[in-house]
């Protein structure tokens, strides 16, 4: 987030916002009582930040591309879940996104990162379950009603508010928030050279009953590479939709998925604390994505991605965020279905 950003209310909630605006020290946390459903109010939230609603557009990741191709578990994977895509291959349906609501975003805009993969699994006779993951092993907020206070903050921080603006004082009194939105994310050199996490945990559990939670890391075989600032600069506004395609005509892109292991102490309702990186670690297959989906735009906005719509074998952990999710992806999708 830049000064620019948090001076101008009207612009999408990101990176990099100075150090030197948040020295007004810790604050009292404000969360605001909806007046209306939760859901509601956080898309309504995210489309004021973006101008929105766009027709046809969801709220949040709006500009993305949509690819298919194949999900082929590894032997490890039936050890973890019994989960039908842990013991057979399945076609696969992915989306990749920008960040904000905003469709014309410039691919290489840090505004664009986190930047979004979701997975559809095809299960077979109509049967789907879906991973929802961004360019981030965290979330800003541990509750949905903290985002909305966020996102409401971002928009109360425009030209002539009062310092310590909201936004400032939200940061302050949230230091997993700031965190996140100072981490640097260089523009990524592709989609296909971006590693994506999964922040919200679940329960797997395999045929003998025995059990783990676990989150999902989805990781580029291709090597992580990202832009020089320079380079970022220079690049055109829809460079990452447009490298897909070219990148493809000469071979598949691929991503391994692995499941993280949650050890004794890791919290697993908690998405703004990354668990350690030496927590053991289960591959679980490859994804391999072999071509564009036809009628992108028709596609795009038909499809709607549900992280706890899921088979035998997966549950859903406590996570407050993580219930929050279907939810608000389905008020956005009512919106663009219009």
């Amino acid at each position: 987030m830049t000064a620019a950003l948090v001076a101008h209310a009207r612009r999408p909630l990101c990176l990099l916002l100075p150090l030197a605006l948040l020295l007004a020290g810790p604050v009292a946390a404000q969360t605001p009582e909806p007046t209306k459903p939760l859901p509601v109010a956080l898309v309504d939230a995210l489309n004021k930040l973006s101008g929105g609603p766009h027709a046809g557009h969801r709220a949040n990741h709006a500009k993305g591309v949509l690819l298919s191709g194949s999900f082929t578990p590894s032997t490890q994977a039936r050890g973890l879940s019994k989960a039908p895509h842990f013991l057979r291959a399945v076609p696969v349906t992915v989306r990749f996104s920008n960040g904000t609501g905003v469709p014309m975003l410039a691919d290489a805009s840090p505004n664009a990162s986190p930047h979004g993969m979701a997975i559809r699994f095809d299960l077979g006779k109509g049967a789907t379950t879906d991973i929802v993951g961004i360019s981030s092993q965290t979330f800003p907020v541990a509750t949905p009603e903290d985002f909305l206070a966020m996102l409401e903050a971002v928009a109360a921080s425009g030209p002539g508010a009062t310092k310590p603006t909201p936004i400032e004082q939200f940061l302050a009194s949230h230091p997993a928030a700031l965190k996140f939105v100072t981490t640097p994310r260089p523009a990524p050199e592709s989609f296909a050279t971006l590693a994506f996490y999964g922040v919200n945990a679940f329960k797997f559990t395999n045929a003998r009953g025995e059990s783990r939670f676990a989150r999902y890391q989805i990781l580029p075989l291709a090597g992580e590479q990202s832009l020089s600032d320079a380079a970022a600069a220079q690049a055109g506004p829809n460079y990452l939709m447009e490298e897909l395609p070219a990148r493809l005509a000469k071979g598949s892109v691929k991503f391994q998925l692995l499941a993280q292991l949650a050890d004794e102490g890791d919290k697993l309702d908690d998405p703004t604390q990354a668990w350690p990186a030496g927590n053991p670690q289960v591959v679980l297959g490859t994804l391999s994505l072999t071509r564009l989906v036809p009628n992108q735009v028709a596609a795009q906005k038909a499809i709607l991605f549900n992280p706890v719509s899921l088979p035998a074998g997966i549950e859903p952990s406590a996570d407050p965020v993580l219930a929050a999710r279907f939810p608000a992806y389905a008020v956005s999708f009512g919106q663009r279905a219009q």
